[in-house]
């Protein structure tokens, strides 16, 4: 597989060697090209030392000098360009507290993670450097490090997750010596944003369910998401096949690969550790709440996975009557309700339903939902024919709690009957539920 070099980074290398210096592409885009990816960064690795880097570049940004990083920008495009270099220890558990910059490609390489991002490619001589065997690693689909693996988790804990996020983007095997190396109790020095943001990569993996696995295997989980793990063993009903833990990992596996559904997915049952009932929805819509937040997720993700979780018990099926359909994408939302069928098919296939019961079901609930969005119904108080100075004005009303308690009344005849919604006949409605509220009240 050839490297296909985008020409701002060519042309960078070509400056550095102009100048005496050597320049070669590193790690993911090397990995990513060989494997038949696009890759989304590029990145260069030279001789030249950071003041050098920035007297050959007219624009530059001193991105992580300290540890050799400078951001050039090269045809309007921004490319890190770092000092080849040797590391120190890692007493912080992230970055060297030395590093010693160096002419030796060999010593650099050796320092990274796994053999597959360690390796190097030369644009000048088109030839690929790979010292520790990564490009025949890629061929077999294993995951292993650069040197012992025990060393390389404890300079930064949080390669444990890199291997299990490259375990589910790449579907690649983890390497046994490797896999047994190890260590959860070291993620404890690791901070929530940077587990999160791994967990986010994982999670929208292809082959999320052996990762999770992992996940669970290696103790990371239990030191992570205590919550998760502890569904091992326990049953989620009488009709799963799976104990709780392995209904939620193959929920998260089958559904849609976005954010909100898979970590929807991988929690929605989570509530099922306090109770068996239909509460458990709104257990495990607030555990998932203080799991989430506890990883410094955002508060809009946060707030979607909530909610799928608390309505995930949705009675609503393909023959539902319009009514019935109206009231409830009236509740959830329209983009919810379609979200929530999605996250129904993921915990079918938690149940190892058969695949094309899963993709019909899928298909006729949102042909249901736009056969009904088709009619044009009012689905929310913005739909209505009218407005709260509508009926300030009609009524000589003030602004009050009173306006939007009767904007909610007539959404809920509109939703009866959707032949309501002219101005005229909602005017008339509110009167009505005026005067009966005013007849009550004396």
């Amino acid at each position: 597989m050839s490297i296909h070099i985008p020409t701002y980074v060519q042309r960078a290398c070509q400056i550095l060697n102009a100048s005496g210096f050597q320049a070669y592409v590193v790690g993911g885009a090397v990995r990513d090209s060989l494997l038949g990816l696009t890759p989304l960064d590029w990145d260069v690795a030279t001789d030249a030392l950071p003041e050098q880097i920035e007297k050959l570049f007219a624009r530059t940004v001193p991105t992580g000098k300290r540890f050799g990083t400078v951001t050039a920008f090269v045809d309007e495009q921004s490319l890190e360009i770092t000092t080849l270099r040797k590391d120190g220890p890692y007493s912080d558990g992230r970055h060297p507290d030395q590093v010693f910059f160096t002419d030796d490609l060999l010593q650099d390489l050796s320092r990274r993670d796994f053999t597959i991002n360690a390796m190097a490619f030369d644009p000048v001589t088109e030839k690929l450097i790979d010292p520790f065997k990564g490009s025949k690693h890629l061929k077999k689909g294993l995951l292993t490090t650069v040197g012992n693996p025990s060393l390389r988790f404890q300079e930064d804990p949080l390669r444990m997750l890199r291997l299990i996020r490259f375990q589910s983007t790449l579907g690649f095997k983890v390497e046994k010596k490797t896999r047994l190396a190890m260590e959860a109790r070291w993620i404890r020095s690791v901070s929530p944003e940077r587990i999160q943001a791994e967990l986010h990569k994982m999670l929208l993996g292809k082959g999320l369910a052996p990762a999770l696995e992992l996940f669970y295997q290696s103790s990371l989980m239990e030191e992570i998401v205590p919550e998760l793990a502890a569904g091992l063993g326990v049953s989620p009903g009488d009709r799963h096949p799976y104990d709780l833990l392995g209904h939620s990992i193959m929920s998260a596996h089958f559904v849609s690969p976005t954010l909100p559904l898979r970590w929807a997915a991988l929690l929605h049952d989570v509530g099922k550790l306090h109770s068996p009932l239909r509460d458990h929805a709104t257990i495990g819509a607030n555990m998932a709440k203080t799991i989430l937040s506890r990883l410094r997720c955002s508060n809009k993700l946060i707030e979607e996975v909530e909610t799928l979780i608390f309505h995930h018990m949705f009675e609503i099926h393909p023959h539902s009557s319009d009514r019935a359909t109206r009231r409830f994408m009236a509740r959830v939302g329209v983009d919810t309700a379609f979200q929530l069928v999605k996250l129904r098919q993921g915990d079918m296939g938690g149940m190892n339903k058969d695949p094309r019961l899963i993709i019909d079901y899928g298909q006729a609930m949102e042909a249901r939902f736009k056969e009904v969005l088709e009619q044009n119904a009012a689905l929310t108080i913005n739909d209505l024919a009218i407005n709260g100075q509508d009926l300030m004005e009609k009524f000589t009303l003030k602004p009050s709690p009173l306006i939007g308690e009767l904007l909610q009344y007539l959404l809920e005849q509109v939703l009866i009957d959707p032949k309501l919604n002219q101005k005229a006949f909602l005017l008339d409605l509110a009167q009505n539920h005026l005067k009966s509220k005013l007849e009550n009240d004396l």
